[in-house]
């Protein structure tokens, strides 16, 4: 008899291929999967998750299922995982038994990202590789107003990587929040789905605008190009994080799900 177990993981970024398996280096995948087999009596362990994130991004809400055999309880099965996946910066904040029919990626109804831009003279030392620094002054205000040219259902090809995979380019971007908080310029974005580098494209090119080459309106022409070219660069991914996912019924005690990121505090 196996049970599966939904996980809420953060995790730093840096050092890291990415989420996803891979040759060319180690995946917060292989760290995940190589502490449950532990758990497994050594056998391999699959594990599912909300979003594959790229090198260098980070996660405060990640969202992973593992399927294990025996009846061990979440508490046992967290701090089995955290002790196993020593010493790198991947930690289970939570594990609840998953649901019937649950799945992590395909269950989801929303996921946010929270960019964050350092906008100093002085280069970070605390944040360095969790920050895009920018030395040059950003106008918040402009960059909001050229977020909203963003909102609601589009072809997105303008602000999707090269790479990416997905069968269509249309995606339905329900906020896209800019502000600033004090030396910070944060931009949070929340979606059923992204396209690959959409978040860090969108970003580059407010970029644009905060910094006055871009007036705001022409975001809307970036978009209406369809072309990656007539978009902005696409941002490091230092300042991304991935930072929660949203579902029908609350999987996790802290109740992580979507929200307003200014109800935050910010």
């Amino acid at each position: 008899m196996t049970t599966s177990y939904a996980l809420l993981i953060e995790y730093d970024g840096r050092g890291f291929v990415g989420w996803q398996l891979q040759a060319n280096g180690l995946s917060i995948q292989k760290v995940v999967e190589d502490a449950a087999a532990h758990l497994a009596q050594g056998a391999p362990v699959a594990c599912a998750v909300a979003g594959r994130t790229d090198a260098g991004v980070h996660a405060e809400g990640q969202v992973a299922m593992i399927a294990l055999p025996g009846g061990l309880a979440p508490e046992r099965v967290r701090d089995a995982l955290n002790f196993y996946m020593k010493p790198h910066a991947v930690v289970v904040r939570e594990a609840q038994p998953a649901p019937d029919g649950w799945h992590p990626r395909f269950r989801a109804l929303r996921r946010r990202y929270r960019y964050v831009i350092l906008n100093r003279r002085a280069r970070p030392a605390l944040e360095m590789g969790r920050v895009w620094h920018l030395p040059h002054d950003l106008d918040a205000g402009l960059m909001a107003e050229g977020a909203r040219h963003l909102l609601g259902r589009h072809d997105f090809t303008s602000f999707r990587a090269a790479s990416c995979q997905a069968k269509s380019p249309i995606r339905t971007l329900d906020r896209l929040d800019v502000w600033r908080d004090g030396t910070h310029v944060v931009v949070e974005a929340e979606a059923r789905s992204f396209l690959h580098h959409q978040v860090r494209n969108m970003v580059g090119t407010l970029k644009l605008v905060g910094e006055g080459t871009w007036a705001p309106s022409r975001v809307a022409d970036a978009l209406a190009a369809r072309a990656r070219s007539a978009a902005g660069p696409t941002a490091p991914p230092d300042g991304l994080t991935f930072l929660a996912v949203d579902y029908a019924t609350p999987i996790f005690a802290a109740g992580y799900s979507c929200g307003s990121g200014k109800a935050e505090g910010a």
